[in-house]
Order: C-alpha cells, then structure tokens, then sequence
C-alpha cells in the first residue's frame, strides 16, 4: 500500500534553489532561498574528505557559506535528507559559520543503534538522536522565513531517509534519482526493496510540475551532471519506477542489481561522521580518530 501525502502540497510556492555538485562524492548539496525574505536553508552538505591521507578540508562547505554570506542570507537550517554513506556531512562547520538548526529524520536513531554496534561504539556513544536540532516526524513542518516546509517519511534505502517538500521543490535525498538513474540502492541495513518502492511511488503523488532535486548523479552514458527533474518526468520516464512498474519486477531488479553493488568508497568514515551529525569521533585522548571495523558490512 502506498501511503497517502501527510500535507496538502503547495505548489504556487516557488522557493529559489541554488544547487552545488562536488565532484569527488557525485553529492549535490543546495541552498534553499525563501524568496519573500533573507531566510535559507542548506540541505545535504558535504565535508572534504581525503581518504588516503585521513584529512578533511571544507572547501565545498564554503562555498554555501560564501554564497549565503554574499548575498546577505540568513540561514535558519541545515537539513539531512538522510545519514549518507557516501560523503561526510560539512553541518557542524557551516553551523558553526552561520548558525541555524540541524534537522534529520527521527529513525537516527534506527541507524545510530544499528551502527553503534558496528563500530563498537561503547555506551558514551548517545543514540537518541542528541546530536541533532531537531528530530522530524512524518508530517511535521517546519519554517524557513516565510515558507513552511513539508517533511515525509520515505524509508528503503535506510530507515531515517525523509523528503523535505517546499512548495513546488522536494528534496529527495536518495530515494530517486535522474530518470535514466533510476533509484537508490536498498542493500544497506536497513533498507528493503519494498519500502523503498512505495516510498518513491508516494513521492510520485506530489503534483506533476513538482521539482524534484536529487542528491547524487553520475551522468549515466556520458550525459551531463544534471539534478533537476521533475514529478512528470519521472513517473513517465523513470527506468526503474516509471508507471506501469509493478511492485514485484522492481523489487526483483533491484535486489538483483544490488546483490552486483560494492560498497560505497567512503562508506565507513561517512557512517562514523554523519550518525554524530557530522561531527568526527575522538579517541580516549581526544584525537580525532575514525575506526575500520574488519568485515563487518
């Protein structure tokens, strides 16, 4: 059963969308322009992080934080669509620049359990979802100057992933992608095939002209980057969800083509950062320390 929309869509409410790909992770991260007054919001950013060498600069973080800054932007949130595990979050630094509340999906502290675990986190390790501002609900709403924005639960690839709908955009994190992308893989713990067929389908309920903006694309077939789609778009031209796919033929696909996946490459720093809310974990000296678990995912 495909739930039902938790919020009556607004889409005479056209909010700015600014979009920023960083190469090196596919992510694209966004800032969010209440048109009617100085409020943003920045959903889905990324930290530097390189992985041979252990250190992490902030270069696609500032670039939000310059941008917000020369225009004269306030930002009231930073926004997780989900815990990702294929780039470290830059929230705390661009917090730490410009303030605002960090906002993810209640289930964290799904994740938060699950992963504690992986990484032998210990009890100092809090799972309650502590880390973060603000714990959204499906169906909660929150304010970004004058606009309010929609929060949807929209699980399968991992428990605590959410779709952010302002006015006619919606920010869908991973649980679609280009058309000719199809959809997030759904592998991970806590990911199901199935939820994640209805979560997209319930996206697919939001008005035709609905925007839709993606967090990863890796310009299948040698196209452009692109990050853009539409409600329309997809449910005509989608490979993997378009109407007429059944249930059962998508749950079959993508269990199979999941079962050929590697492991996302930064898979187990991102776990590590994003489940503190960006924040890098310190060994008993209070180092900066990341931990790689042997054949544990």
């Amino acid at each position: 059963m495909i739930p039902p929309l938790p919020f009556e869509p607004e889409p005479g409410l056209k909010p700015e969308v600014l979009g920023f790909f960083d190469k090196a992770t596919n992510t694209i991260s966004y800032i969010v322009k209440d048109p009617a007054s100085d409020a943003c919001a920045v959903i889905d950013s990324v930290m530097d992080f390189d992985h041979a060498a252990g250190r992490i600069t902030y270069e696609s973080a500032d670039r939000l934080i310059g941008t917000i800054r020369d225009n004269g932007w306030r930002l009231e949130w930073i926004i997780e669509t989900h815990v990702h595990a294929d780039h470290l979050s830059g929230a705390p630094y661009i917090q730490q620049q410009l303030g605002g509340k960090l906002g993810i999906g209640e289930n964290i502290i799904i994740v938060q359990d699950t992963f504690g675990k992986v990484f032998n986190e210990g009890t100092e390790f809090q799972r309650d979802g502590s880390q973060f501002d603000r714990l959204f609900a499906d169906g909660d709403s929150y304010r970004i100057g004058t606009m309010t924005a929609h929060v949807m639960h929209t699980p399968g690839h991992t428990p605590a992933c959410m779709t952010h709908v302002i006015g006619d955009a919606a920010f869908v994190g991973d649980t679609l992608f280009m058309p000719d992308g199809g959809s997030a893989r759904a592998d991970f713990p806590g990911g199901d095939a199935r939820v994640l067929y209805r979560s997209s389908k319930r996206v697919l309920r939001l008005p035709e002209e609905t925007r839709l903006f993606i967090c990863h694309d890796y310009g299948p077939n040698g196209r452009d980057i692109a990050w853009e789609t539409t409600v329309g778009s997809e449910r005509q031209h989608n490979i993997h969800l378009k109407d007429g796919v059944s249930e059962d033929e998508f749950v079959k696909m993508r269990e199979t083509r999941d079962a050929t996946l590697s492991m996302p490459r930064l898979i187990l720093p991102s776990l590590q950062v994003n489940m503190r809310a960006g924040e890098i974990p310190k060994d008993s000296d209070g180092r900066p320390m990341l931990k790689l678990p042997i054949n544990a995912l």
